[in-house]
């Protein structure tokens, strides 16, 4: 059982290095696969192993888009046209190419990952731009991929058989930086899955309805 730190002097600072971090480590984590295992459901959701993976990496890639303009929209999502390949399935930007494989699935979650701690190296820290939780900043951004990958990862997991660990340090500082009304427990990984409604704990019910709170100075 890992501890969280939940003191008063743990930062909650998010940036470009933690978003390459936890998508690296995702990325180990699931090449180890089987690759029959990607069309069974990603934990609770409705979604395949491979939907999922693929919605992960175009919530990284749309994330990173809103920073390519010098002035994001702060009120509206960027009007790319969204798709999806079944009904029920998510509606994604891009797909990734069947015949490439499980392989393939893990170039493209690397390669958005990539693109969005490259982006967030360059933008301004002043810049904002639009989520549906409201408008944020790089580090908010920063923050929102980091739990994206964090909890999808724990999905796609546990379709798959795998098992996912985090490092309990970088649960508390999302946490604590998109989370504040939540109390962090003796596991940081545990209180984050509670908080993104994947789990029960021994004193709080599962939530039915969950959000962050990424606002810009939050």
């Amino acid at each position: 059982m890992h501890s969280a730190d939940t003191s008063d002097t743990t930062t909650t600072a998010i940036g470009a290095d933690d978003v390459r971090h936890i998508v690296a480590l995702a990325i180990q984590t699931l090449r180890d696969a089987d690759p029959q295992g990607w069309e069974a459901k990603a934990g609770t959701l409705e979604w395949t192993c491979w939907e999922t993976l693929e919605h992960l990496a175009d919530d990284l890639f749309t994330y990173a888009a809103r920073f390519g303009l010098a002035k994001p929209p702060t009120s509206a999502v960027l009007p790319f046209r969204t798709d999806s390949d079944r009904s029920g399935g998510p509606a994604n930007v891009f797909f990734v190419e069947r015949a490439s494989g499980p392989p393939g699935l893990l170039i493209v979650l690397e390669a958005c990952g990539g693109l969005l701690a490259s982006v967030l190296r360059t933008a301004p820290s002043t810049t904002v731009a639009f989520h549906v939780f409201g408008p944020s900043g790089p580090e908010g951004f920063a923050a929102m991929g980091v739990v994206e990958t964090l909890v999808h990862t724990h999905d796609i997991a546990q379709g798959l058989g795998l098992e996912w660990s985090p490092p309990r340090e970088l649960c508390t500082r999302v946490l604590k930086r998109l989370f504040p009304h939540v109390v962090i427990g003796s596991d940081a990984w545990d209180s984050l899955l509670w908080a993104t409604g994947r789990i029960d704990l021994p004193d709080r019910p599962r939530l039915a309805e969950w959000r962050w709170y990424n606002a810009q100075g939050a």
